[in-house]
């Protein structure tokens, strides 16, 4: 509608209806604060269940075995040999003696030409092998479009022998330029010299490319195939059970293939990384090759005549580094408790005790096993210290008063506060929320019930947590936080008494909640007050219907919405009745004015 501002009134008409509105809005500010509220509610529960469910979590470890299993090693003399162990060894001695290590097999080269650089290609230096060691590859070369003039390009790989090869003969390479194509001649060498402008040189190392004239930018190389040489060999090795490590279709062996532009320490990087499980360098100081199995033990084919643990085929390896071809490595031989035996590794786990074994020696080492009961004391001391943080953050929220004076501000509200006295205000507004909440309450006085009663059917001495010295807190303030008595020395001493026992009152399980340890009571709980909490604050991922709070801002939501839409046409019709005096009182000017004509 057309509004009037008020001229012939002289009356601001857009501050009065503005004043008239900031009355008529009261109620909708009375439900946005109210929906502000809710949602602070709802954010509250939501944080005491992620509290809840990260507790859980840490529950469910100690309902495990291995949480009070724990055990520690020692060794008479870790020189020799070092010991650790899992939760299922037994508690006892063992003696290791009569030891003899492992070893690796390992296959050194003979000397390698002392001018032979290991940075440099291969190819390069193709003067210090035999040719019977390279094989000729056909690369396909697509064609080249230039982005800028050039006389030079560069192929992908080097060692290149020929291009375009047709029984040996040389051929040319066609460069397309504006629609019109040119033959360049190919020559093939290490030293360019002078070339022809029909000329193109490619250097046999690089495979750098040189026109003997510039091509322009947008020219093509048309597509070509030039002649490679490259080293192609394989290694064959085999695991513990005998079997070839490589490829089924290669008979188990591990082909390689480098092209001539690699460089020696290259090509021994990449063996080195390949599947093969071998460790292969070049020593500058004696000029030799060594390969090295990375898994000790005699690791050799079930059906190998020579026990060989790695195989070479290929003249690279056989012919131009020599590698012998029966090298093999060593099982490791000890007594154990006077049983002589022999692992491929020197680490073995035998009863639940993982062995590692350093020297070679003849003696004896002793190795005990017994229960670690500091870490199972840790374990459990830090259970009831989480246990105690949960319970203190909750107990502050539900025990938070509500200062009723700060209610959530408005808009037009905190457009008149800084933004630190904003903070300060909404975090009095948002205090007490969750005060005196039913499903949190009754959730922590299960919890504290979870704790103190017995553990009925217990096979051991302890029924109940006073029994291995941990306790309620004696001051009321604490609000049921659990107690350690003194310094631990009852529950240690618990520990090493009767550790079953101990297991078996915190992670028990039973039918009935009196016959379950007190962890699975106490996740039992925290899972049905989560459950419960949810009910009413939902998730992040739930739609509105599926929880109370959601119904609720729904419910406030579209109340808002309707009355709006109400302020709206309240507005209008402030506006329609203010317009109706205007006209009036421009109409009753206009009379008067017309009147004091007659008697002017």
């Amino acid at each position: 509608m057309v509004r009037v501002s008020g001229l012939a009134s002289g009356m601001d008409i857009d501050q009065i209806v503005s004043d008239l509105m900031k009355a008529e809005r009261m109620p909708i500010d009375k439900m946005k604060k109210q929906k502000q509220t809710l949602e602070w509610q709802r954010d509250d529960y939501r944080s005491m269940n992620l509290l809840l469910s990260e507790f859980n979590n840490l529950a469910f470890n100690m309902t495990l075995q291995s949480s009070y299993s724990s055990k520690t090693v020692s060794s008479s003399d870790e020189t020799k040999v070092k010991a650790a162990a899992t939760s299922s060894a037994a508690n006892a001695s063992y003696t290791l003696s009569n030891v003899t290590m492992a070893t690796a097999a390992q296959s050194i080269s003979t000397s390698i030409d002392s001018s032979m650089d290991p940075t440099k290609s291969l190819w390069s230096q193709r003067g210090s092998m035999d040719s019977s060691v390279w094989t000729e590859k056909t690369v396909e070369q697509a064609a080249i479009t230039l982005s800028a003039d050039t006389s030079t390009v560069k192929l992908a790989k080097g060692a290149v022998s020929a291009v375009n090869q047709n029984t040996g003969t040389l051929n040319s390479i066609s460069v397309t330029t504006d629609g019109t194509s040119k033959a360049y001649t190919v020559r093939i060498g290490t030293a360019a010299g002078i070339i022809n402008s029909n000329e193109v040189f490619i250097n046999e190392d690089t495979g750098e490319m040189t026109f003997g004239t510039t091509l322009t930018s947008g020219s093509t190389i048309e597509a070509f195939s030039y002649q490679q040489n490259v080293l192609n060999f394989s290694v064959t090795t085999y695991d513990s059970t005998g079997k070839a490590t490589g490829n089924i279709q290669d008979g188990g062996s591990t082909p390689f293939e480098f092209d001539g532009s690699t460089s020696l320490n290259t090509l021994l990087t990449q063996i080195s990384n390949s599947k093969v499980g071998i460790s292969a360098f070049f020593d500058e100081g004696t000029n030799k090759v060594v390969m090295t199995r990375k898994d000790t033990g005699n690791l050799s084919s079930a059906d190998s005549a020579d026990d060989s643990n790695m195989v070479f085929s290929g003249g690279f390896l056989t012919g131009f580094l020599q590698l012998a071809g029966d090298a093999k490595g060593t099982d490791a031989k000890f007594t154990l408790n006077g049983l002589e035996t022999t692992r491929k590794s020197n680490t073995f786990t035998t009863g639940g005790v993982t062995y590692t074994l350093q020297n070679n020696f003849t003696g004896d080492v002793r190795v005990n096993v017994s229960n670690d009961t500091q870490k199972v004391f840790d374990t459990i001391k830090d259970f009831v210290t989480k246990y105690n943080e949960l319970i203190e953050k909750i107990n502050g929220k539900i025990t938070e008063e509500r200062d009723r004076n700060y209610q959530p501000l408005t808009d037009e509200e905190r457009e008149k506060l800084t933004d630190k006295q904003a903070e300060q205000w909404d975090e009095k507004a948002k205090s007490g929320l969750l005060k005196g909440d039913s499903i949190l309450s009754s959730g922590l006085n299960q919890m504290r019930s979870n704790w103190y009663a017995s553990v009925s059917g217990m096979s051991g001495g302890f029924s109940q947590l006073t029994d291995i010295g941990i306790s309620t807190s004696a001051n009321y303030t604490d609000r049921g936080k659990l107690v350690i008595e003194g310094d631990g020395t009852k529950l240690k001493e618990a520990i090493e008494k009767d550790p079953q026992s101990v297991m078996d009152l915190f992670m028990k399980s039973g039918s009935t909640t009196s016959e379950k340890g007190v962890v699975r009571r106490l996740r039992d709980t925290i899972t049905q007050t989560v459950s419960k909490v949810e009910q009413r604050a939902g998730r992040s991922t739930w739609t509105s219907e599926q929880f109370l709070l959601g119904r609720n801002l729904k419910s406030v939501n579209s109340q808002i919405t309707s009355f709006e839409s109400r302020l709206t046409q309240v507005e209008d019709r402030y506006y329609r009745q203010f317009t109706a005096m205007e006209k009036a009182i421009q109409n009753a000017n206009a009379q008067s004015a017309q009147l004091s004509q007659y008697f002017s």
